[in-house]
């Protein structure tokens, strides 16, 4: 049975990637900081699928301390097959002082990149060859916007060269980003009627994502099939950016 590890599980689209690789049979350890949130989502999944795949872990993922020792708890009980570095947000606050837009740059930065690189290596002894990593970004981290695009962009560089260290091994390192999903925590407060509305305008679908559609891309990036590739940013986002090279 494979193993997976997925970060930011406990809400939105980390929960949705769970529950997908869950139901085809992968076990699970979904991680955030939240214990309850994850408990509940961990209980309500199970429950839904009627078996006992998915447990929890809770750590501050920026923290290299706890990052250590929850990757030592989960090596101590198996490999990792998969590794879904979901956990992220917008977390700058809107400054013009220069103090404030540094602690936003650094904010996004930690939050974005720093949970994502630390636990990758941390837990890299511990990924099984064939391998599966995959990033979440976010269609900011393409076309800009502000410090959270910044940081997902930076992202992009740590999928490139994580993709190149690790290709021989038969590790596969890809990224998501999706476009607007506003069914999920990032946008808790944001849905309002014009936000909205000015969102689908320029998605030329007409209508937003879904957490369970970011899923299956996922799913693709974990799967035995899609062996072949890494390295690369799939688009989710209904036409809003199109992926010419």
């Amino acid at each position: 049975m494979k193993r997976a590890v997925v970060t930011g599980g406990g809400t939105g689209i980390g929960r949705a990637i769970a529950e997908r690789l869950s139901f085809q049979g992968t076990r699970v350890i979904i991680v955030g900081r939240r214990s309850q949130v994850l408990a509940d989502a961990a209980a309500d999944i199970n429950k839904r699928h009627h078996n006992e795949l998915v447990e929890y872990c809770s750590a501050d993922l920026t923290d290299p301390d706890q990052v250590e020792q929850l990757a030592a708890r989960i090596a101590a009980e198996g490999n990792v097959d998969i590794l879904v570095n979901n956990a992220g947000g917008n977390f700058a606050t809107a400054s013009t002082a220069l103090a404030g837009i540094a602690d936003g740059y650094s904010a996004d930065f930690a939050g974005n990149v720093l949970t994502a690189v630390l636990l990758t290596e941390a837990l890299l002894p511990a990924v099984n060859r064939p391998g599966r990593i995959v990033m979440m970004s976010s269609i900011a981290g393409l076309r800009g916007s502000g410090s959270y695009g910044v940081a997902k962009a930076a992202l992009h560089g740590y999928v490139w060269d994580l993709a190149s260290r690790l290709a021989a091994q038969e590790i596969t390192v890809n990224a998501i980003a999706p476009g607007f999903v506003p069914d999920t925590e990032f946008w808790e407060g944001r849905r309002d009627e014009e936000t909205v509305r000015s969102r689908l305008a320029g998605i030329p679908m007409g209508r937003a994502g879904t957490p369970s559609e970011v899923a299956e891309a996922v799913a693709y990036f974990c799967s035995n099939e899609s062996g072949w590739t890494t390295g690369q940013i799939l688009q989710v986002n209904g036409g809003t950016l199109l992926g010419h090279g």
